[in-house]
Formats: C-alpha cells, structure tokens, sequence
C-alpha cells in the first residue's frame, strides 16, 4: 500500500497537491500526517524524506519525494492522471511546471492558511503580475478544453497542482475575473477538497510564522480553526 507523508493540512500547500491528486483519481494510499516541527526537532521528516521536505511517497523500497516527482510516479500506474489527449497532456505539464517553480510572490505574500480570511489592502507589483498570469493561465485553459476542469471534462495533475491556489482565493478573495473565481469554487467544493478543509479546521497546532505571513498580506478577518495550543 502507498504511503503519503504530508504535514499540517491547514498550511502545507505541497502536500495537498498528491493528497487531492490520489483522492480524486481513487488511487488508495495511507495517509500518514507530521506536523511541521519545532525547534526542539526541526530535522523530525528525515525520519522518511531523504530531502527532509514533504510531501514524500512511499512505496515499500521505493521514496519519492518532491509533488511533481510524485505526480509523475503515479502516472506510471494510473494514466488518468494526465489527460489522454497528448496535446492537452502537454498543455497541462507546462502549466504544472509553471506552478511547481513559478508565481513566487504569490507564494510568498499570500501563503495557505485554509481557516483564516484576510482581506489584502495592497497589490505590489509582483502580486499583480502573478494574479494576471494566473488569471490568463486558467482562462486560456478553460476556453481551449471546454472546462470544467483546466484541461477539459476530467480532473487531472494540473487541477491539482492549482488546488492550494483555490485555497488561497477563499482566504483572501484576490481580485481575478469570474470566471477563474468560478474554477476556483469549483475545485473548493470537491468532496476530496471538502475533506481537506474539515480536516485543516480542526488541527490544533499554530505556528506564528506562518500565520505572521498572512498578517502582512492586508487586514486578518476572521479565523475559522479550532482553538487549540
């Protein structure tokens, strides 16, 4: 039985992409959580991850670590993780690869925090240049494959990939165009998706620094998340 390592599900963007992926597509896997260290232990997901980082696979002998090797691995036993049609595959590994290396201020600025809403008072730039790519990115992918999903009827390795950006507009409703509002709600009413956010609201742990990113993105509105230590 495949084994996912991921860590808290109501910050760690990297590991809800093959969580969601593996969900969705029915691929059945053991879920295993660690939540993010402290400074007693900063080196605990050495324990499983040669790179120290999650989210990472296992598969008996076999460790897998990095969400797009992952997404790749699977694919050698689940073709319906990219789509059949190799000019729609090729489309979506290059929005994949775009996600996986790219949109650093978005990132940075407006990290996942599923159960905070924060209302951003300013746009840099930077932001707004990530925000208009991605708003271009899914609209030409919608308009190209017919929706409703980024490369047409079928969700795939790209939607997954974008899952922690859908997460990112319900925290702090970017300005974008409706119809990638609508994608994103869409992805956030997944059953997997669901799943997820009931998940993230009742984590008990907090880390300040992550919650200190989502502070400076604009004004902090409202926290949804179970009160815990």
């Amino acid at each position: 039985m495949l084994e996912l390592f991921i860590a808290n599900k109501n910050y760690s963007s990297w590991s809800l992409r093959p969580w969601v992926l593996m969900r969705e597509l029915e691929i059945p896997f053991v879920e295993r959580l660690v939540p993010f260290g402290d400074k007693t232990e900063p080196n605990q997901f050495r324990r499983f991850s040669p790179s120290g980082k999650v989210p990472c696979l296992v598969d008996g002998a076999t460790v897998v670590s990095d969400s797009l090797a992952i997404t790749e691995y699977l694919a050698e036993r689940a073709p319906q993780v990219w789509p059949a049609d190799a000019s729609a595959r090729a489309w979506a590994r290059s929005a994949v690869a775009e996600m996986h290396s790219g949109f650093q201020v978005l990132r940075e600025r407006c990290n996942m925090n599923c159960g905070v809403r924060a209302r951003i008072d300013s746009y840099s730039p930077g932001l707004e240049k990530d925000l208009a790519r991605l708003d271009e990115l899914w609209l030409q992918s919608l308009a190209r494959f017919g929706g409703p999903y980024l490369v047409g009827q079928s969700f795939t390795a790209v939607d997954a990939f974008f899952a922690p950006v859908a997460f990112r507009v319900q925290t702090y409703e970017p300005i974008m165009s409706p119809d990638s509002l609508l994608y994103a709600k869409r992805l956030l009413a997944l059953p997997s998706m669901q799943e997820w956010y009931a998940s993230a609201l009742r984590e008990t742990w907090r880390f300040e620094a992550y919650d200190e990113i989502t502070r400076n993105a604009g004004t902090w509105l409202n926290d949804y998340r179970a009160v815990g230590a």
